[in-house]
């Protein structure tokens, strides 16, 4: 089985173009990884989500502890052969969606006690049940547990929030269980203030993980914080490590972070917004539910190669979502993930021919 290593291929400026080997395969990078948080992208099966070109897929502790619980998920073989999918798989901590249960959930040194949104049963997870629920689902990268913080928010809130999650980050590391080809990555954090996030930083670095992801963006900052922290902070990250920026986002986001030397990223955005009838493109987004549609026989974009565009119009595309067919959700959602899967080739490509800046400035002036 391979070990688990990051091998940097090429860079321009301060764009990398590299690959992630791991016990499930080989991830390359700059990547998107779509959200599966149930264990399923949402509207596609697991061979749709490959064929995308999607490397490694993204599923949630939380939601899987809850149900149908990590556990059972062991016995049936883990998450690969749970929901049919025979490479890398990353999971989250939990942690941002226990931040997002707001009052129902109870945070000390220990960790986090919080009822379930599905039944209100009570559950408690610390660093060290977040590791073991993630080992039980085989997560090829696992994440150590940590607090999401809120945006605003005061320095010495981000400090004090900061402290305990690189306190969390050792009792996650110590509960780690190292097998050849499985990483763990730690999480920057700090708010908006960089001198917090260097120390975060560095704190992580002197504990010694896999990989380095950095948290809680994208929850209100100005673009201007969203690149002095993303910037500021892969600065100081080791060059032979992954850097993953957490939750974004939108396809300029993910430019102006790959420009800034950052590797890896998720969202439910091209999903969720395919749920709801918005669809990226070429030139934009667009919504597919508006009546200027109803008669369009071109596809959702004429420079898309995706079978959604080659084989349904946009008056076909309105009609199933107006008429609430599960098959938009599967053809919308087919499309958007095919826009984020070709613009990590389109990065990729630029890097390694030594034209990002130049394809980087024509993506961000036509694509939101």
């Amino acid at each position: 089985m391979p070990e688990f290593q990051y091998d940097l291929l090429k860079t321009d400026g301060l764009a990398r173009r590299g690959q992630i080997h791991t016990a499930h395969g080989v991830i390359e990078t700059p990547a998107f990884m779509p959200v599966g948080t149930v264990g399923s992208v949402k509207g596609l099966r697991s061979a749709e989500v490959k064929g995308l070109g999607a490397d490694i897929i993204l599923g949630n502790t939380y939601h899987l502890l809850l149900r149908p619980g990590h556990k059972k998920v062991e016995a049936l073989g883990g998450l690969q052969k749970f929901m049919s999918w025979d490479g890398p798989i990353l999971t989250d901590s939990g942690g941002f969606q226990v931040y997002s249960l707001g009052k129902i959930r109870e945070m000390t040194e220990e960790g986090v006690t919080f009822r379930s949104h599905l039944n209100g049963e009570k559950h408690f997870v610390g660093p060290e049940e977040s590791t073991a629920i993630q080992h039980s689902l085989n997560a090829t990268i696992t994440m150590v547990l940590d607090e999401c913080t809120e945006f605003p928010i005061t320095e010495t809130r981000a400090g004090q929030s900061a402290a305990l999650s690189l306190r969390w980050a050792k009792r996650s590391r110590d509960a780690f269980k190292k097998r050849e080809g499985y990483g763990q990555f730690g999480i920057v954090q700090g708010g908006p203030y960089l001198p917090l996030r260097k120390d975060n930083a560095a704190g992580l670095q002197d504990i010694g993980f896999e990989g380095y992801a950095i948290g809680s963006m994208m929850l209100g900052e100005p673009v201007e914080k969203f690149e002095e922290i993303v910037g500021g902070v892969c600065e100081v990250l080791p060059e032979n490590k992954p850097r993953y920026v957490m939750g974004i986002g939108y396809p300029s986001d993910l430019i102006r972070a790959v420009a800034l030397g950052a590797d890896m990223f998720d969202c439910v955005l091209p999903t969720r917004n395919a749920r709801n009838g918005t669809l990226f493109t070429s030139t934009g987004t667009m919504m597919i539910k508006q009546k200027r549609y109803e008669l369009d026989e071109r596809p959702i974009d004429k420079n898309c190669t995706c079978d959604t565009c080659k084989n349904y119009s946009r008056a076909y595309l309105r009609h199933l979502y107006k008429a609430g067919e599960p098959l938009a959700v599967s053809l919308l959602t087919h499309h958007n993930l095919h826009f984020y899967m070709n613009l990590m080739k389109t990065l990729r490509e630029a890097i390694e021919a030594g034209t990002f800046k130049a394809v980087a400035a024509d993506l961000l002036g036509r694509v939101r």
